[in-house]
C-alpha cells in the first residue's frame, strides 16, 4: 500500500485577523508547497511508522518512529523543538484515527513516510496546514476538522493547499466559503514579496487582536471585505492597489496596536509595504513603481536578502 500528494503553501493577502470574524479574505497559494509519500514494507518484526522529513535543501531535518497501532513516540533524534515537533506530529496522527477508526487500524510491518518541504522552513507559507491536508487525505477525514481539533486556525490555508489560483474565503455561520478568485493584476510586474526573517506563530499572532473587545473587531469587518472584493476585482492600477492596501493596514494596526512592517522597517522606502498573515514575521508585499534592480537593491541594503516577484512566488490559473 502506498500514498502520494503534493500541496501548495500559502499566502492571505487581505483579511489576515479579521478572517477569523468572517470577514471574506483573498488567499493566494503559492508554486511552492510539500509532498508526502507513504510506503508500507513487507518487513518482519514490531509494526511502526517511521516518519522523515527533509527541507528544501533535500537535508532530513525530523526523524521519529512510532508504534501501530497505537502511535507511541518510539524514537525522536534531535534537541527539544525536535521532540515538540514529535508531540505535534502524533496529535495529529491521533486525531485523525480518532476521526477514522479504520485509519492504521490493521498494520503490518513497517510504514515508512517522507514529506519534503519545497520552501526554507522560516518562510511561513504553511509548513503545517500543508502536511495537516495532505494527512487528512491519507486517512480520509476532514481536513477542517483536523485542523480544528489540532492547530487551530480559519481553514483558509486548507483550501489554499489544494487551489490552483487565488482564491475568496470566508468563515459564515461556523461554515467555510470558498470561490476561485480572477484576481490577476494588470501591475504584478511590480509586486515583490520580501521575506522578513521573522516567522511569527499563528497563535501568537492572535493574541494582540483578540484582546481587543468583540464590538471593536467587529466595526472593521465590512470594510474589510469591500476592501478584498476591490482588490479581486476592480483595481487595474497600482496607484489604487496602494491606497486600498494602506487603508487595510490602517485598518488591523487600529484593532492590533501593533506598528506596521513599513514603519518598523521601511519608512523612506517609496512603495507601499503590506503585513501577510500574522504582523512582525514572515513576508511582507511591498509595490513598486522603479526598477527590479534598484528595488531588490533597496531591501537587500536593508539586509533582507529574499525578494521574489509576484510571478515567481504565486501560482495562477
Amino acid at each position: 500500500m502506498s500514498f502520494s500528494m503534493r500541496t501548495n503553501g500559502k499566502l492571505l493577502l487581505t483579511g489576515e485577523y479579521f478572517v477569523t470574524e468572517g470577514a471574506v479574505s483573498l488567499a493566494l497559494p503559492t508554486q511552492l508547497g510539500q509532498t508526502l509519500d507513504i510506503q508500507q514494507s513487507n518487513s518482519t518484526g514490531d509494526s511502526q511508522l517511521i516518519w522523515k522529513s527533509y527541507s528544501n535543501e533535500d537535508a532530513i531535518w525530523f526523524e521519529a518512529s512510532f508504534t501501530l497501532p497505537g502511535l507511541k513516540i518510539l524514537q525522536s533524534d534531535g534537541d527539544d523543538d525536535h521532540a515538540k515537533v514529535a508531540k505535534t506530529l502524533q496529535s495529529i496522527l491521533r486525531e485523525a484515527k480518532s476521526l477514522n477508526s479504520k485509519f492504521l487500524r490493521k498494520t503490518e510491518g513497517t510504514w515508512e513516510a517522507k514529506s519534503v518541504l519545497e520552501f526554507a522552513r522560516d518562510w511561513g507559507l504553511g509548513s503545517s496546514s500543508t502536511l495537516i491536508t495532505m494527512i487528512a487525505e491519507w486517512a480520509q477525514v476532514d481536513p477542517f476538522l483536523l485542523l480544528e481539533n489540532t492547530m487551530g486556525g480559519s481553514g483558509y490555508d486548507i483550501v489554499a493547499a489544494k487551489s490552483e489560483g487565488p482564491l475568496l474565503f470566508q468563515k459564515f455561520n461556523g461554515n467555510n466559503r470558498w470561490d476561485k478568485s480572477g484576481f490577476n493584476p494588470e501591475f504584478k510586474e511590480q509586486l515583490y514579496f520580501v521575506h522578513l526573517g521573522k516567522k511569527q506563530s499563528s497563535k501568537e499572532a492572535l493574541v494582540h487582536y483578540t484582546i481587543t473587545p468583540p464590538e471593536q473587531r467587529e466595526e472593521p469587518l465590512p470594510r474589510i471585505t469591500q476592501i478584498t472584493h476591490d482588490i479581486a476585482q476592480y483595481t487595474h492600477n497600482l496607484e489604487d492597489f496602494e491606497a486600498l492596501i494602506e487603508e487595510h493596514e490602517i485598518l488591523v494596526q487600529s484593532i492590533i496596536q501593533q506598528p506596521r512592517a513599513k514603519e518598523l522597517y521601511f519608512e523612506d522606502y517609496w512603495g507601499e509595504v503590506k503585513s501577510l498573515g500574522g504582523w512582525g514575521g514572515d513576508f511582507v508585499l511591498a509595490t513598486s513603481d522603479k526598477s527590479e534592480k534598484e528595488t531588490k537593491a533597496y531591501f537587500k541594503d536593508k539586509g533582507f536578502e529574499t525578494v521574489l516577484k509576484y510571478g515567481a512566488l504565486i501560482k495562477e490559473y
